[in-house]
């Protein structure tokens, strides 16, 4: 599966997520098989995209049929992991590192935040929704000790380079990146950057100029 990953586009990979949750709630239900039409309704993407999608990991259904939603489980299952725990620490406990400890993937059981660095903390660390938080002074220690490969940043923009440089060093291999700054990092580390304020201006211009934008 790793080496099918590298030819698999980029949108595509992001709505792997997407179709794990959804196919979890069909078979919730009960549903036994779907067609890539009532995966497209529920999901409101296109059915061609779907299919499109799934074409990139082989015969994933079979025509006149459908899709078996146990065997599409299983298999996005495997392809994002879902069976292997990530531990993942948080920079920055402002108000959008609150939300996130006290959140915390609650509907992802495989995912949890085990460790968060605030400048408000002690070196010896204090508890916020039974997480442990310490000064950033501690963070090459804590995340080395804790073996752990990807961090969330929800800190001010003026720190947030240096502390990449920092998580860079030490061997980081990923940054969910809440601020602003286009991070600059080497090819090997992965950085997705959620800017909220250019998602809510992009927004606003496809409704102003009713631009249909395909969600991911």
């Amino acid at each position: 599966m790793a080496e099918e990953t590298h030819k698999i586009p980029q949108a595509t990979s992001k709505r792997l997520p997407l179709y794990y949750r959804f196919l979890q709630n069909f078979a919730n239900a009960g549903k036994k098989r779907i067609s890539s039409s009532e995966l497209s309704e529920a999901m409101k993407i296109d059915a061609a995209t779907i299919r499109r999608d799934f074409s990139h990991f082989g015969a994933l259904g079979r025509k006149g049929y459908g899709y078996d939603v146990d065997h599409l489980l299983t298999f996005f299952r495997q392809a994002l992991d879902q069976d292997e725990e990530t531990d993942v620490a948080l920079i920055g406990v402002g108000s959008l590192g609150n939300a996130f400890l006290k959140y915390n993937f609650q509907k992802n059981h495989n995912t949890r935040i085990v460790v968060a660095f605030d400048p408000k903390a002690p070196n010896d660390g204090k508890s916020i929704s039974e997480i442990p938080v310490y000064h950033p002074d501690m963070i090459e220690e804590k995340i080395k000790e804790l073996g752990i490969n990807l961090v969330i940043l929800t800190l001010p923009s003026r720190a947030a380079q240096e502390i990449a440089d920092r998580l860079v060093k030490i061997g980081v291999k990923g940054i969910l990146n809440f601020t602003p700054v286009r991070l600059s990092v080497p090819d090997w580390m992965r950085v997705h950057t959620i800017d909220l304020s250019v998602e809510l201006q992009a927004l606003i211009y496809f409704i102003k100029n009713d631009v249909k934008d395909s969600q991911l």
